[in-house]
């Protein structure tokens, strides 16, 4: 199997143009992510699709990888930054080895509501501010997807933080993941996303942390039949784009690639709201009860953080003040 990986990256990585039928030749625009064909950010990459082959489509073919086919999302980055991919959806927290820009989003509670978070990730001058270092990352940031809120699931209730005092959670991975954990008294174990499931069953860990789909999408219900609403992040999916590739696109060009990011990010909210509805009706039926508790107690727990991880990481105040304000703009 890792043969075959490696082999199907080398064809990536070697085949940039196809031939068509009148000798047309085409380049190809391979656009990665991890998630299943159903999931809203396929959606969104089907969006992205549409509207540059409507317009470019005697220049570029843009070709869909799924379900991680060309590897885990930080392999993928390095592909990016190398040219032979030229787009990926990324969670932020798998960028935050590259920039400690984009461990903002991992800021526990740095929302108060979904409606500021939205507001925040739809706006082009946080796209802009993110991807301040994009000349050295290789990559940037040209539009955002929403992924809701993480809250906690597990095979025993939480009910409050004492609930989670001694327990073991996946995570995803990062130090102000694992302080958060800290803060609430529980142990954090970050692994891949595709390894929770296992997990789970083999109780390695005690639960996890992620949006409402993974009770559906990965199963993750099957096995832990309690989800508690504490809104502890809202981390948004981000659509990178290979500095390698955009710098050789006309400004014509540019724009539709543009045009398609913003396509694609409507359509996936779209496609968002539809799914969590769907997966809380079909988490519901599989036997998963869905608490609510007071998110204030687990959020006191955690804000000292706040002004440790922007010691740590001054850059951040800028995005943190403008994350406030959209706070203050929702109330």
């Amino acid at each position: 199997m890792k043969k075959l990986v490696i082999s199907a990256l080398a064809v990536a990585a070697a085949s940039f143009i196809i031939t068509g039928c009148g000798g047309d030749s085409k380049q190809i625009v391979r656009l990665s992510h991890s998630q299943i064909e159903t999931h809203p950010d396929h959606i969104g990459a089907q969006a992205f699709k549409k509207v540059v082959e409507s317009k470019l489509g005697d220049k570029f073919e843009v070709q869909i990888f799924p379900n991680a086919t060309l590897g885990a999302n930080e392999k993928v980055l390095e592909l990016i930054k190398q040219g032979s991919v030229q787009y990926l959806v990324v969670s932020t927290a798998n960028i935050e080895s590259f920039d400690k820009l984009y461990s903002l989003f991992s800021i526990p509670y740095l929302f108060t509501s979904e409606e500021a978070y939205n507001k925040f990730i739809s706006d082009p001058k946080v796209m802009e501010q993110l991807g301040v270092n994009s000349k050295t990352n290789g990559f940037t940031p040209v539009t955002a997807y929403t992924a809701g809120t993480r809250n906690f699931y597990s095979k025993t209730p939480i009910k409050s933080v004492a609930d989670l005092q001694g327990k073991k959670f996946r995570v995803q991975a990062g130090p102000v993941n694992v302080a958060m954990m800290q803060a609430f008294g529980a142990a954090a174990t970050p692994m891949s996303f595709g390894e929770v499931y296992s997990a789970l069953q083999q109780s390695v860990i005690d639960g996890a942390e992620n949006n409402e789909l993974a009770l559906t999408d990965q199963k993750h219900g099957e096995i832990t039949k309690y989800y508690t609403y504490d809104l502890h992040q809202m981390c948004p999916d981000l659509l990178v784009a290979s500095n390698a590739f955009l710098d050789k696109l006309t400004p014509e060009e540019r724009k539709v690639f543009d045009e398609a990011a913003t396509a694609s990010q409507k359509a996936e909210f779209d496609a968002w709201n539809a799914a969590i509805a769907d997966a809380k009706k079909k988490a519901t039926d599989m036997g998963v009860q869905f608490i609510t508790v007071d998110v204030n107690e687990f959020r006191n727990k955690v804000l000292p953080l706040h002004e440790q991880i922007l010691g740590e990481t001054p850059a951040l105040k800028p995005l943190y003040d403008a994350a406030t304000a959209a706070n203050a703009a929702a109330q």
